[in-house]
C-alpha cells in the first residue's frame, strides 16, 4: 500500500493518530520537502515517529517517483506531506502513477493553509481561487496569477496568495552547466510579494487593485504557536519593515469586496491603523 499522509502545519505532533500509526508500520517513509516545510527538523520527526525519514526533493517526487513507489505493491510505503496531501497538484500526479502500476493507495488528510487561513478572520465561503506567487528575476517576471486575483476581486471574493519558497534550487549558471550545486533556502517575504503584486497591477492596468484602496492580511507561520496576522491596505503593508510580519513561512489574503461586517470586526485586531476600517466602510461599502 502507498500512503499519502498529511502532517498538518506546525510540528511533529500535528500528525493525526491514524497517520502516526501508519507511519510506524511502514517499511519506508519519505518526506516531501519542497512545496512546504514544517517548523521542526528531520531528526525531531524521526524521534517522534520512530522511523527513519528519507527526504524527497522536487526531482525525486516529480521525475523519479518510481523510486518512492518501489515495492509498494507488497510493502507499506508512506510519503509525508506538510499540510494536506491534496494541497498541491504534484501529489495527485504520484497517486496517478501508483494507480498505473496497480499499487493500492490511501490518503490520510490533515489541516492545510487552505482551511486554517480562516483564523485571520475572513470567512472561507468568501474565498475564490488560490494563487501562487513565484519569485521574479531580472529576466523572468510571470504575472498570470494577477488575472486570477482580478477574477476573484470582480466577484467580490478573497484571494489566498501563497508565496514562493526555494529549497534545493540551482542557479541558472549551475543548472546550465549541469552542476549539482544548490542555493541557500529562500522564503518569499510579504514585502517582496506586495512589491510584485503592486508592480504587476500597475503595469497591466489592474486599477481595481490599488495600494490605498485594496485591503490585505498577511499570514505568518499559520498553525504555529507564534502565528501572526497583519492587516491594512496593500500600500500600508508594503511600507512596513520586514520584521513586522513575523517569521516565515508567509502568505497573504487580498480582501474581496464581498466583505462582511463580522470579518471587518474580527480582523480589526490585526490592523496597523484605522485605514482598515475606513477603507472597509468607504471603498468596500461595509455597513457596520
Amino acid at each position: 500500500m502507498f500512503y499519502l499522509i498529511g502532517l498538518g502545519l506546525f510540528d511533529e505532533k500535528d500528525v493525526s493518530l491514524r497517520g502516526l500509526e501508519i507511519i510506524k508500520s511502514c517499511s519506508r517513509v519519505y518526506l516531501e520537502s519542497y512545496t512546504s516545510i514544517l517548523m521542526v527538523n528531520k531528526e525531531k520527526l524521526e524521534t517522534f515517529y520512530e522511523r527513519e525519514i528519507i527526504i524527497a526533493d522536487r526531482d525525486m517526487v516529480e521525475t523519479d517517483s518510481d523510486a518512492i513507489l518501489k515495492d509498494a505493491d507488497s510493502q507499506d510505503v508512506a510519503l509525508l506531506i506538510v499540510g494536506d496531501p491534496f494541497g498541491a497538484t504534484t501529489h495527485a500526479d504520484i497517486i496517478l502513477r501508483a494507480r498505473s502500476l496497480n499499487i493500492q493507495t490511501q490518503v490520510i488528510h490533515n489541516a492545510s493553509i487552505m482551511n486554517a487561513v480562516g483564523a485571520c478572520g475572513l470567512q472561507l465561503y468568501n474565498f475564490g481561487q488560490t494563487v501562487s506567487i513565484p519569485f521574479w528575476t531580472e529576466s523572468w517576471k510571470p504575472d498570470s496569477w494577477l488575472g486570477r486575483i482580478q477574477e476573484n476581486f470582480r466577484l467580490g471574493l478573497h484571494t489566498l496568495a501563497l508565496f514562493d519558497i526555494k529549497v534545493k534550487e540551482q542557479s541558472e549558471e549551475n543548472l546550465a552547466r549541469g552542476r549539482k550545486i544548490y542555493e541557500p533556502p529562500r522564503y518569499m517575504s510579504p514585502n517582496i510579494a506586495l512589491h510584485q503584486i503592486l508592480s504587476a497591477a500597475e503595469s497591466l492596468g489592474a486599477h481595481e487593485l490599488g495600494a490605498q484602496k485594496t485591503l490585505g492580511i498577511t499570514v505568518s507561520r499559520l498553525g504555529a504557536l507564534n502565528q501572526k496576522f497583519v492587516a491594512g491596505t496593500l500600500g500600508e503593508l508594503a511600507s512596513l519593515p520586514e520584521e513586522t510580519f513575523g517569521e516565515p513561512l508567509h502568505a497573504m489574503v487580498i480582501v474581496g469586496k464581498r466583505l462582511h461586517p463580522l470579518e471587518v470586526e474580527y480582523a480589526q485586531i490585526w490592523a496597523v491603523s484605522n485605514a482598515w476600517r475606513e477603507v472597509a466602510r468607504g471603498t468596500y461599502g461595509v455597513n457596520e
